[in-house]
């Protein structure tokens, strides 16, 4: 297998910069996610992973091969890339078999070479009795699977996602996420997959690159992103939390329990430090607060199936997002114990 590198990239749009010197290097059959908002640049990026955009500035590299420069355009079907868009792109008059098989017949491949390559691939997406309905006699999720055998079926060295899972209900999705989880520890495939919902992006890749205005804000494992993200920002883009002003820490520090409590306790003045707390990091009493814990009003209770959602006021006028067993009367007043917190950098 092959790794990417994407070196200082860049691409502009008249007097629009869409993706803003981004460097990334994706190892060889990791499972990668570009991340955030509409128009942050995410797809741009794919497209000219693909070849469908050339790059202004920068190099894109598979292993040692360059794919792209300011003097260099691979075009998309000399790349070994393969992509699966938000709309499937069947052809709806080809049986399921056709459409895995469209690729390699293209190349030439015939015969029993030809049959044995297109149910090798539906064998990894399970729908080897599928081969002979029509795209429009399956499910959306199926005809997912079609498009992913069809990317499979060229042995490509990387395979590019582009929000493949926006069309699907909410049911259906978190269906396919296991079938992407599956699909790439049977393929070790290397795969980057576009995304805005960070939930999708969290429980399916190694690595997340969280995009912003065309530039990449952080890089790392999901658990990292959620236990560290660097800036105010990526806390609130990536998992639910609240943001507080304490009179302790630095950023990229972690607070324990009696230092936050402590800053949070100092004059509104010395309180000049942004910190994460994450909901699960908070002790709820029903009781009156003592003197070690925050005085809190209830302000909204969500059932959440498993847990009761509290967003709480602190007499600082701040909202506290915390977790409980039980369902507290709106308007009464709560005690908070906070358990630790991250320290962020402020936004550029």
């Amino acid at each position: 297998m092959t790794g990417l590198t994407i070196e200082r990239v860049t691409k502009r749009f008249g007097e629009h910069t869409a993706v803003d010197e981004l460097s990334l290097a994706v190892a060889p059959g990791e499972f990668v996610a570009l991340l955030g908002p509409s128009g942050c640049g995410k797809t741009t990026m794919l497209r000219m992973l693909a070849g469908f955009e050339a790059v202004n500035e920068g190099t894109l590299r598979l292993g040692n091969r360059t794919l792209a420069s300011t003097e260099i355009h691979v075009p998309p079907e000399q790349r070994n890339m393969a992509m699966v868009f938000q709309s499937y792109a069947l052809w709806p008059h080809m049986s399921v078999a056709d459409n895995v098989g469209y690729p390699v017949k293209l190349r030439g491949l015939r015969g029993a070479a030809y049959q044995h390559k297109v149910q090798q691939a539906l064998a990894l997406v399970e729908l080897e009795a599928y081969a002979e309905r029509t795209p429009q006699a399956l499910s959306g999720g199926q005809r997912q699977r079609v498009a992913l055998a069809r990317c499979l079926v060229s042995d490509p060295s990387v395979v590019l996602l582009d929000e493949p899972l926006a069309n699907l209900d909410r049911h259906l999705r978190a269906t396919m996420e296991h079938s992407f989880r599956d699909f790439h520890q049977r393929t070790g495939a290397t795969l980057v997959y576009v995304t805005h919902d960070q939930s999708e992006a969290m429980a399916l890749a190694d690595k997340i690159a969280v995009m912003k205005a065309g530039k990449l804000v952080q890089w790392g494992a999901p658990e990292m992103l959620y236990r560290e993200p660097r800036t105010a920002w990526v806390a609130g883009f990536i998992g639910q939390g609240s943001q507080l002003n304490v009179a302790a820490g630095r950023p990229g520090q972690k607070l324990e329990s009696a230092s936050l409590m402590h800053g949070l306790n100092a004059m509104a003045s010395e309180r000049t430090q942004t910190v994460l707390v994450r909901p699960e990091h908070i002790r709820i009493s029903l009781s009156a607060a003592m003197a070690d814990q925050l005085p809190a009003q209830v302000e909204s209770v969500i059932f959440r199936g498993e847990r009761y959602e509290l967003s709480l006021r602190l007499p600082s006028g701040e909202t506290l997002l915390a977790y409980h067993h039980s369902a507290p009367e709106l308007g009464s007043q709560v005690a908070a114990t906070l358990l630790q917190g991250w320290c962020l950098e402020p936004d550029q």
